[in-house]
């Protein structure tokens, strides 16, 4: 299991980069190897995904989630994939965002892409793309103000 840990500071208040970290399907404008995220319902998603030419498919499962400070997901099929991102108000206007994912690399390219770094430094890539996409519009796409408790 790879575990990478990565934070942005962005220049919104904690309420609007939450509220873009809810918007599943806006994922694929600023993650690398993201192709597409459909949400099919509160707490599902199904995701597709490419890492040196393998795509892989999975669903995922919000496990918690409290709005303007966390939202933790898990595959619950295919490629094993876990993770949690934390929201932190650095002032009015800056909050760091934190992400701590975990991925079971499958075959052989995607555990190159660990071994080599190219997982962590894809996963910084994103929080830059992230920070760039948020603070160029201002304001989030949509949001998804509902609590989800651990074990629900």
């Amino acid at each position: 299991m790879s575990n990478t840990t990565e934070s942005v500071d962005v220049d919104v208040d904690v309420t609007t980069a939450y509220n873009q970290w809810t918007q599943f399907e806006s994922f694929p404008q600023f993650m690398e190897g993201v192709d597409e995220i459909r949400q099919t319902d509160e707490t599902s998603t199904h995701w597709k995904t490419s890492i040196g030419g393998v795509t892989r498919e999975f669903d995922a499962e919000i496990t918690e989630q409290h709005p303007d400070e966390r939202v933790a997901w898990k595959s619950v099929d295919g490629t094993s994939h876990a993770g949690v991102i934390t929201f932190h108000r650095l002032g009015d206007q800056q909050t760091r965002v934190t992400a701590q994912i975990d991925v079971d690399p499958e075959g052989l390219a995607e555990t190159v892409a660990d071994k080599t770094g190219i997982i962590s430094r894809r996963i910084k890539g994103d929080m830059e793309r992230f920070k760039t996409f948020i603070e160029s519009r201002g304001t989030e796409t949509g949001s998804w103000r509902g609590d989800v408790s651990p074990g629900r």
